[in-house]
């Protein structure tokens, strides 16, 4: 429907014809369609993007996320952003538990994000379900990762917040190896930055 429609375009040739800044969260690699607008907002206001990747891996990204664009394309939409003087970056969340919470996956998208260019990543180590959704995520844990349910009820039982089990040390993990690459993560430097 966007492809076809341009609703997303068309609110961003108000939103600059009015003044105002944009902030922006996405899966969608179709971001950089409307990168012309962007600057134009960029040139008078703040603009932010913020492209949502949980896991480095394609393979897994479409398990989990069928309908959206696979990592590695978020990544370059990242890029281009960036080469085009637009404040991009990561939303890190949310990280499911037992599923994308280790340390390889955090590293190699913190090493994705650097080398394209992100500025920034915003992580959240866990999930929130309420009850319908949690109806609807068992559902589809016992469909794409069997025995990943049963982990869930035993560790969070009916807990709107599912913090990762690894929380503390993925979040070790995230502050040094962004702080190496210059990476911003705390947000009010992110908004001050921006």
């Amino acid at each position: 429907f966007e492809r076809e429609l341009q609703l997303t375009r068309g609110a961003l040739q108000i939103i600059h014809r009015l003044g105002f800044g944009v902030s922006i969260a996405t899966k969608s690699d179709m971001i950089t369609r409307d990168v012309d607008i962007i600057k134009e907002i960029a040139k008078h206001s703040p603009v932010l993007i913020k492209t949502t990747i949980t896991t480095a891996d394609d393979e897994l990204c479409q398990k989990i996320e069928p309908q959206a664009p696979v990592s590695s394309d978020r990544f370059k939409a990242i890029r281009e952003m960036s080469q085009q003087g637009i404040f991009a970056g990561v939303l890190l969340m949310p990280v499911l538990s037992f599923i994308e919470d280790n340390v390889e996956n955090i590293e190699e998208i913190i090493r994705l994000a650097h080398e394209n260019g992100a500025r920034f990543i915003y992580p959240a180590f866990g999930v929130t379900l309420r009850q319908n959704q949690r109806d609807w995520y068992y559902q589809k844990l016992d469909e794409l990762f069997p025995a990943v349910k049963e982990k869930y009820i035993k560790t969070y039982g009916n807990a709107y917040e599912c913090r990762s089990p690894h929380a503390a040390e993925l979040w070790e993990l995230f502050q040094g190896k962004c702080g190496e690459f210059g990476i911003l993560y705390k947000m009010d430097e992110i908004i001050a930055a921006y």
